[in-house]
């Protein structure tokens, strides 16, 4: 697909835009496995992505975030680098990410590649050097003898009781040394050990490397893991549980700030062509503010994590899920935007390749709600202050997977859940259920673009399943309608591009407790009056609003809406607007 530029190509390197330019931008997420296959091979590519950007120019996206394309045993779909400065052959070359680059800008969209430098995979140069003790980059990682009293390969014989995200114990006995090394994930992507600065030296010139090379950008993955108390203690452990949890050592450490106002200095991040954003789990408000205070030259904005908790009961693992009423998950956003309202800056979404769809976990994924659900988070979530981010598909309204077997899975997260709680006596029916709603394939079956074999992905057999309902979900769909998802994230875009409330207007939210309702306002903050009114019903039941819990209505423009046509303030099954007043 090509066509000539839509909008004025960023010039890199003597960017003429000031340096915020990314509040008043929309981020488009793509997962390369699952985006678009060029060759047939059932795995999605770079060329697939370039052949695809008119959709993105059309969409109004102004930057592409990337998932990692680096050279990849594939332990972790990618995130397990074996070489930072290649391209995995699985999806093509460093000429294609070339020519995807100047796609984009050809197109005036920014490319942002994915950081992952908390650790790297084990069949990486660097770590395969460490693996000799005489070796100067044994100290890039976290190498470390038995416990004391304890022979390697012995039961507690680990340097700590700390626990892995995927296979067990954090730490991986390496028999020639008799020394164990750390991974907090597979163990296969063994931690670099930040405290080393000959380790971050490396890491700034590689992102300088893919700055000269045309990159806008970095998303960090879990860059609030990179700093850790150095003397590794032990963490607690729950009731039942074989091993203690690393959350205390290893979240927010005692020189994150310290590493991040560094790289930015090192890298030149805060020249201001460069957009920043940093997945950190731990964050709270009062993190979030210094890390992204202007003042302090860390990052631009960082991913919350709180409202994609919501649904985990207190104290347990993902798979434990209960309801989210409306009212907690409104105040938790609404939360953050007062949090971050004088300094810093939010990050917005809803989705992503870690989080099952939205219009199946907040939504209603029903034929009768699902094209309406999806509208109305998408705005809900667009009118909030903040950088919105849209991973793929979301613009379409595309579903959780309805897998229904565990063959039908691919992520290590999940395959590891199911061995594991079948091992504990959790049911297969309950084990199943928690992986319909909560396992990370759900956000990984590939991108819906017709309703043609395997969604028009591929040409060959698919890594991944797609979704059946792709028949009726999917971008020539949505093209087509006037009413559809897509059309409607459009419109929510060109909102954003084209009035200054949406990106700086006051937030403020109404009924906070109402159970059904969502009702945000942005007042222009030189002329309070000059407003603009979100009115959701976040709902699969019809309400009715009442006029004396809103502002004057009279004189309101409509600017947007779920179902055009209809006045009044009885509200359908996840009816939503956009009124503008006083202006």
């Amino acid at each position: 697909m090509t066509s000539s530029p839509s909008r004025p190509a960023p010039a890199h390197g003597t960017d003429p835009r000031p340096a915020n330019w990314w509040r008043t931008a929309t981020v488009y997420q793509v997962y390369p496995r699952s985006f678009a296959d060029s060759d047939g091979d059932g795995v999605g590519d770079l060329p697939g992505i370039t052949a695809h950007l008119d959709h993105l120019a059309r969409l109004g996206i102004d930057v592409l975030w990337l998932s990692p394309v680096y050279r990849s045993p594939m332990d972790d779909n990618g995130y397990d680098i074996s070489d930072y400065q290649d391209v995995d052959p699985l999806f093509g070359t460093l000429a294609d990410l070339d020519d995807l680059v100047a796609g984009c800008h050809a197109r005036g969209i920014r490319l942002v590649m994915d950081l992952v430098v908390n650790h790297t995979s084990d069949e990486h140069p660097w770590f395969v050097e460490s693996r000799d003790p005489a070796s100067p980059k044994r100290d890039w990682y976290w190498w470390r003898p038995p416990r004391p009293g304890h022979d390697p390969g012995t039961p507690g014989a680990e340097p700590t009781n700390w626990e892995s995200m995927f296979s067990g114990s954090a730490w991986e006995l390496d028999e020639t040394s008799g020394e164990y090394y750390l991974h907090l994930f597979s163990r296969k992507q063994p931690d670099l050990n930040w405290e080393n600065p000959a380790v971050r030296q490396a890491v700034y010139a590689m992102m300088r490397w893919w700055v000269e090379r045309g990159v806008d950008g970095f998303r960090m993955d879990v860059i609030d893991l990179i700093s850790r108390n150095p003397s590794l203690p032990d963490g607690p452990v729950a009731p039942g549980a074989m091993f203690g949890s690393a959350y205390e050592a290893v979240i927010n450490g005692p020189r994150l700030e310290e590493y991040l106002a560094e790289m930015n200095r090192e890298v030149g991040l805060g020249a201001g062509r460069l957009l920043t954003v940093g997945e950190m789990p731990g964050s709270s408000i009062d993190l979030a503010r210094r890390v992204t205070d202007p003042a302090r030259r860390e990052l631009d904005m960082v991913f919350t994590f709180e409202h994609v908790d919501l649904d985990v009961r207190p104290g347990a693992p993902k798979w434990d899920v209960v309801d989210v009423p409306l009212p907690r998950l409104k105040q938790n956003l609404a939360s953050w935007q007062h949090g971050l309202a004088d300094v810093g800056w939010n990050s917005l979404y809803w989705n992503n390749h870690d989080q099952p769809r939205v219009v199946s976990r907040f939504g209603d994924d029903s034929p009768d709600h699902l094209v309406a659900s999806a509208k109305t988070l998408g705005t809900v979530l667009h009118l909030h202050r903040g950088t919105p981010y849209i991973y793929q598909g979301e613009e379409l309204g595309m579903t959780n997977a309805g897998f229904t077997s565990i063959d039908e899975y691919r992520d290590i997260e999940s395959i590891r859940y199911h061995d594991q709680a079948l091992a504990a006596g959790v049911p297969l029916d309950t084990v199943l259920a928690a992986l319909a709603l909560k396992g990370r394939d759900n956000a990984r079956t590939p991108m819906q673009w017709d309703a043609g074999p395997h969604a028009g992905f591929t040409s060959g057999e698919p890594w991944l399943p797609a979704n059946p309902n792709h028949v009726e979900v999917n971008a020539v769909a949505g093209q087509g309608n006037p009413e559809s998802v897509l059309n409607h994230y459009r419109a929510l875009i060109a909102l954003r591009h084209d009035n200054p409330l949406v990106v700086d207007g006051r937030f403020e939210l109404l009924l906070p407790d109402h159970p059904q309702l969502w009702v945000i306002v942005r007042r222009d903050p030189a002329d309070p009056s000059h407003l603009l009114l979100v009115v959701a019903n976040c709902s699969s039941e019809p309400t009715t609003v009442d006029a004396g819990d809103l502002p004057d209505l009279a004189g309101a423009a409509l600017l947007l809406a779920t179902h055009p046509g209809r006045e009044g303030l009885d509200l359908l099954p996840w009816e939503s607007r956009v009124l503008e007043l006083g202006r």
